[in-house]
């Protein structure tokens, strides 16, 4: 499909200069841009789904919850 846009002119000229190199099309370059883009954000929507989930749920800490999601977060690289 194509679509018309419009860019700052230096990201446009950065975003040029990036695809020669890459030896990618525009549109290829822009096209993997907003897949990478939406990949990343639309995590967000399973987090939102989570926390309404938990919101309606409620939470209930006990020692044993609290120690193990505290190992398990100490095991990740942020």
């Amino acid at each position: 499909m194509k679509t018309a846009i419009s860019l700052p002119e230096r990201i446009f000229r950065e975003a040029e200069r990036f695809a020669r190199r890459f030896r990618k099309s525009r549109s290829q370059l822009y096209a993997e841009a907003i897949a990478e883009y939406l990949a990343r954000h639309g995590s967000n929507d399973i987090t939102e789904s989570m926390n309404s989930v938990c919101d309606r749920l409620g939470t209930v800490e006990d020692k044993f919850s609290r120690q193990a999601a505290r190992r398990i977060v100490s095991r990740e690289s942020w």
